[in-house]
Order: structure tokens, then sequence, then C-alpha cells
């Protein structure tokens, strides 16, 4: 296997329930915890801009609503994205990846990117998204791109090929290992439950790493651990040292 530059514990959407989720505020947070290593979902503005948000609409964490891809940046950029979560967070604003990208860099933090397109928009999203990274991360530890859509992290690998991806798996669907494979991916990132002895087998003989999503407690962090996992991401930054 290649090297792994990552930590082992990385803070799921920032800083998991305690901030407003992919928000520079839950990203600061997650750090006076001493994590590392920080999940982000990223989508496009409609003129391009990457963007961190993990659901296709606005309304269940910002104070806007509708299709979030349907806005430009300038649209998105005023949006109230804290005051959902508590009052102490009013005014927190939308993140550009590059927002992250310069506060992961300045505090020698990693990340792991899951790709998150607006639906029918996979390839365009994978491409852009992979593109921005390269730039943004030139010369330093890369971001681990992933995705659930197959086709977002094809078009990943065609605009940055030298950039880490893994494939991420809510079920074992027919196939699975195959597709990472032909994806050139490096890691699997799976849901806690599907991982056992068997499929940690498998992976290792395939020379992928297993990272595990979203691992709040102790019981199933210890189990993970005993089969040899490369990562956990977690909501719990408050109660699992980094």
């Amino acid at each position: 296997m290649n090297p792994w530059p990552y930590p082992f514990w990385i803070a799921h959407r920032g800083a998991g329930k305690l901030a407003p989720e992919n928000t520079l505020a839950a990203f600061k947070l997650g750090a006076s915890f001493g994590y590392r290593a920080f999940e982000c979902d990223v989508k496009l503005s409609r003129d391009g801009a990457p963007f961190l948000l993990h659901d296709t609409d606005l309304q269940r964490t910002t104070n806007g609503a509708g299709v979030a891809g349907d806005r430009t940046w300038r649209e998105l950029a005023k949006l109230d994205a804290g005051r959902w979560h508590s009052p102490a967070f009013a005014g927190e604003p939308l993140a550009r990846l590059e927002d992250v990208a310069k506060f992961c860099l300045a505090g020698g933090h990693v990340l792991n990117i899951e790709i998150k397109p607006t639906p029918g928009q996979e390839a365009e999203t994978g491409w852009h998204v992979a593109e921005a990274a390269a730039q943004l991360w030139k010369g330093q530890t890369p971001p681990l791109l992933s995705s659930f859509k197959p086709d977002a992290l094809a078009a990943a690998q065609a605009a940055a090929p030298q950039l880490p991806r893994a494939l991420l798996l809510d079920k074992l669907w027919d196939g699975w290992l195959g597709q990472a494979q032909r994806l050139g991916c490096e890691a699997i990132v799976a849901h806690h439950p599907l991982f056992s002895a068997a499929v940690m087998s498998q992976l290792q003989a395939a020379g992928l790493r297993a990272l595990s999503y979203t691992v709040n407690d102790i019981e199933t962090a210890n189990r993970l651990c005993a089969l040899g996992l490369d990562g956990l991401i977690t909501d719990a930054v408050d109660r699992f040292p980094a």
C-alpha cells in the first residue's frame, strides 16, 4: 500500500453536532479539540464555485430555500448558515472550498472532501472539485476525494489523477470492489455496520485502505479498531481524543 498521510480520527463536517456543519466555525471548533483531519461535503454553485453543503436543498442548514446549485455564489454568500444551529452562530456564512483550504493549510490540517453533486451534475462536479483541489493544495498533502457517485469519481480521476480517491458505500452493492479498483481508488469509506473481518480481508488483499462513518460510540469504535481500520469519521469530537 502507498503511505497513508491522514490521521486516524476525522471530524465529521467540521465539528459534528457542536457547530453548524460544513462551516468554518465548525472547523475551528473541531481544531480546538485537537483534530487535524476533517470531512466535508462540496458541491457547485450555478456559476461553478465549489462550496460546502451537504443537502441538495438550502432550507435545513441555511435561511435560504430551493436547490443550492441553482444559485450563484454571490447569492449563496449572503445566506445565514449558522442561526439554524443556535443563536451563537447567527450570521455564519457558507464556506467556499477555497476558504477551507486556506484554513487547513495554515493550521496543518488535512481534508476528506466528499464530492456531493446536485443530482444530474455528477461528472461536472467531480471534475471541477478535483481541479480546484489540485490547485489549492498544490505541493501540500492532498485532500482525499470521496463520493457515493462513481461518475463523480471518474471525472475527478480524469481531472486530477494525482489526487487520492475513495468510494463511499452505504451498502455492499454487487461489484463495489471492482468499481473501486477501476476508479483507481486508494480507500473505501463505508458505513460502520458494513465492516467485518471478511470485508477487511477483501480490502487488504486489494491493497485498499478502510475508513468508516459516522462513529459516535466507544463500542463501535473499539470493534472497528480491532478490525484494523485506517480511519474513523466522527461527530463526537468532544468525546474521542484526536
